[in-house]
């Protein structure tokens, strides 16, 4: 009875270890699924040093909004979270290519708020425009191809996601610009928290642009925002 007893224990306590090894195994395995995702939709790889370039707050030039700084936080984390170094310039500061350098461009192109993402846009995306603040009939709106998406401040924004690569460079620039400083900050978050979505709904991880909606921004600030639209072969395309 004494060896029957035994005998039971030591084969429960195989069986714990080797359920034990399954899970940290699967775990293992969907971590490594996962960092091979981001690095494929982000376009960096450990070691590599991510530029982060900041704008200016609408209309305040050397000055940075909170969401924006929020923003920037979110793409710093998903860079560390690819062992990747991180260097925050300011778009004011910063010319020429990104050369080596994974790029974060943060902010949209409207009064000098990023320089830099309004020469991304026209030279890379040449298929969407942001309408200014005192546009009689779409303020602010996003517009990609022959639609035209407008703000309503305080309920619902919408924020471009587009990865390509710029003259000079070896590895790809994503450019987040919202229509707000919220709208960025939003944006920033879906890409860090979505980037399994992103891969599975874009038709090429190496260049695509997204639109994003943020929904009821005043029940759910930045979460509730989602992709209303893949706009990659409109943005990228010569209007007539």
């Amino acid at each position: 009875m004494l060896t029957g007893a035994i005998g039971n224990v030591l084969i429960g306590l195989l069986t714990s270890c080797l359920s034990g090894l399954a899970v940290w195994l699967w775990h293992r395995g969907k971590h490594g699924r996962d960092f091979r995702i981001r690095a494929r939709v982000i376009g960096a790889r450990p070691g590599d040093t991510c530029l982060i370039v900041m704008n200016n707050k609408y209309d305040a030039p050397g000055s940075t909004h909170h969401h924006d700084v929020q923003a920037m936080i979110e793409t710093a984390v998903l860079a560390r979270g690819l062992n990747c170094e991180v260097e925050v310039v300011r778009s004011d500061d910063f010319q020429g290519s990104n050369e080596n350098k994974p790029e974060f461009c943060i902010g949209g192109p409207l009064s000098g708020s990023n320089v830099r993402s309004a020469g991304h846009i026209a030279h890379s995306l040449p298929g969407v425009s942001f309408a200014p603040f005192d546009h009689p009939v779409h303020p602010l709106a996003i517009r990609a191809g022959s639609e035209h998406y407008g703000w309503d401040r305080g309920n619902d924004e919408y924020a471009l996601i587009a990865k390509f690569t710029v003259p000079g460079g070896i590895r790809p620039v994503i450019l987040i610009g919202g229509q707000s400083a919220l709208g960025n900050h939003a944006a920033a978050y879906y890409l860090r928290s979505s980037y399994r979505h992103i891969a599975r709904v874009v038709s090429s991880t190496e260049r695509f642009c997204l639109l994003v909606k943020i929904r009821s921004i005043r029940t759910y600030g930045i979460h509730g925002a989602e992709l209303e639209r893949d706009i990659t072969s409109v943005a990228f395309s010569t209007p007539n």
